[in-house]
């Protein structure tokens, strides 16, 4: 099989007309070739143009540029993809190289490294496309060792270390061991019991009066409010105790919003125990009351233990400009227009448009589609602009809302891709390291053998036990849906 590009009669580097005086002959995977002395010579440096001048080396010589040399042809044999040399070659004829769709970056990365070409030869787009790849790998293994150090941990810690450091997998890594992924569910249970508390304690018909004849909560919610604020008064403090970096726990938004939603029930609590006469002050009392609200915030921990949520604010961070352009939109709409009305509606002798800023919530439930009704335009004119500023914000609000979505897919299905990847990577690292320990255990129980014995038993592949059938009873082998937690399990499924 015989492929090839088309050979343009133009100048070389030297600015000397194209000749067919060399060729080059080459076998790339079962797939020839013949490629032009002078084209190949444009880059000097690479493995290709040294074939040219190979006429005048030693066999041995030869050998060490290509993986087989025919000197009956002088064909030139390589055991690579010929996929990927199609684009290789392209750039001796156009300057640059372009991946095809469907090739590994990072093996094509190491096939222009083995054909001494610079990534710097790579077109733009290509470029980008690397380094995007390079980027998940560098998560990939940043996941990676996270989820080795939270399974065994540092062996040259000391002994306060491993204990802060196994507390801290226990409060904070639900999938590193089964007590903490059930810690993090009675922590799941116990925000949703606050949460539908705080809700049901609303209720009038719920409430009890107290001596003065105010209503309160019920008792009994209040005990249950009380359970649930110990709970995370305790799990606070433990994740605060084991936290390697203190002062980075402490500032984190989500520990932020867990302190939030735990200081209001003690200010309370302090506020109470002064006795009834610090109580009845109007300040204190709002304060109290301003406190209580701020007991929402701990509906945010949920963000905690769920990863949707967790996507989702990772999705309008990255969609801070588009979320920009939507305020923008909004904000230029809601000036003009309600400019508009207020021009148009001025002489109605019932206008309900009394100045711009009073007009502003007109233009914002209008452009938004709400609509409560409160205020509407009267005159004919008014009505005109009240309908363009309607079309205008439905389409201010649809633009940016598809980057937006996009964004949160494609943000979702990498952490996905992440996730499962590293998950791959070390049950590969598990299956390696115990296939080392094997391939050692048989060089060594192998030295009565012959040297050339030992040699093609240590040389041997090291992932083809694995794939073979068992040789003897009991022996079990593993297969593609066998998953393992840690090397232990591995060694002991295939010890077994």
């Amino acid at each position: 099989m015989m492929w090839g590009i088309q050979r343009s009669r133009y100048a070389d580097c030297n600015g000397s007309e194209a000749s067919e005086e060399t060729e080059v002959v080459v076998n790339i995977g079962g797939v020839k070739q013949v490629l032009f002395g002078d084209v190949l010579s444009r880059y000097p440096e690479t493995r290709l143009a040294e074939l040219v001048s190979c006429s005048l080396r030693a066999p041995e010589d030869i050998l060490t540029l290509c993986d087989d040399y025919d000197s009956e042809t002088g064909e030139f044999y390589f055991d690579r993809d010929p996929e990927a040399f199609k684009c290789i070659i392209e750039l001796y004829y156009y300057g640059e190289i372009h991946m095809k769709r469907g090739i590994c970056p990072i093996c094509f990365l190491k096939e222009m490294e083995y054909w001494r070409i610079g990534a710097d030869c790579l077109d733009e787009c290509c470029k980008c496309h690397l380094q995007e790849v390079q980027d998940e790998l560098a998560e990939i293994a940043e996941k990676v060792r996270t989820i080795l150090v939270d399974r065994e941990g540092d062996p040259n810690a000391g002994g306060w270390q491993r204990f802060q450091a196994g507390l801290w997998r226990l409060m904070e890594k639900p999938e590193s061991s089964l007590p903490a992924h059930i810690i993090a569910i009675v922590s799941f249970v116990f925000i949703l019991v606050s949460s539908v508390v705080m809700c049901v304690g609303t209720i009038p018909d719920l409430q009890v009066e107290d001596a003065e004849g105010h209503l309160t909560e019920h008792p009994t919610l209040e005990m249950i409010e009380t359970v649930c604020i110990g709970w995370f008064t305790i799990e606070y403090v433990l994740r605060l105790v084991s936290a390697p970096n203190k002062v980075k726990f402490v500032l984190a938004f989500m520990n932020i919003i867990d302190f939030m939603a735990i200081v209001p029930f003690y200010v309370v609590l302090v506020l109470t125990s002064f006795g009834a006469g610090m109580m009845e002050l109007a300040n204190v009392q709002q304060a109290v009351q301003a406190l209580r609200i701020m007991r929402i915030a701990r509906i945010f921990k949920l963000a905690r233990h769920s990863s949707g949520l967790q996507t989702l604010t990772s999705a309008l961070k990255s969609s801070f400009k588009e979320l920009g352009l939507l305020l923008m939109y909004m904000g230029v709409g809601v000036f003009l227009f309600s400019a508009l009305g207020y021009t148009m509606e001025q002489n109605h002798p019932d206008t309900l448009f009394t100045s711009i800023p009073q007009s502003f919530w007109w233009a914002v439930i209008t452009m938004t589609t709400v609509g409560y009704g409160d205020v509407y335009p009267k005159t004919t004119l008014g009505r005109c602009n009240a309908a363009i500023s309607f079309l205008c914000g439905v389409i201010a609000i649809a633009l940016p809302i598809h980057p937006i979505i996009n964004n949160f897919v494609l943000f979702y299905n990498k952490q996905q891709v992440l996730e499962t990847a590293a998950k791959h990577e070390i049950e590969l690292m598990a299956l390696r390291s115990f296939q080392t320990e094997l391939h050692s255990h048989t060089c060594s129980s192998s030295s009565g053998e012959g040297a050339s014995g030992v040699a093609r038993s240590c040389h041997s592949d090291p992932f083809l036990p694995l794939l073979r059938e068992p040789r003897g009873p009991g022996v079990r082998s593993a297969s593609a849906d066998t998953s393992f937690d840690s090397t232990g399990e591995a060694a002991d499924f295939f010890s077994s």
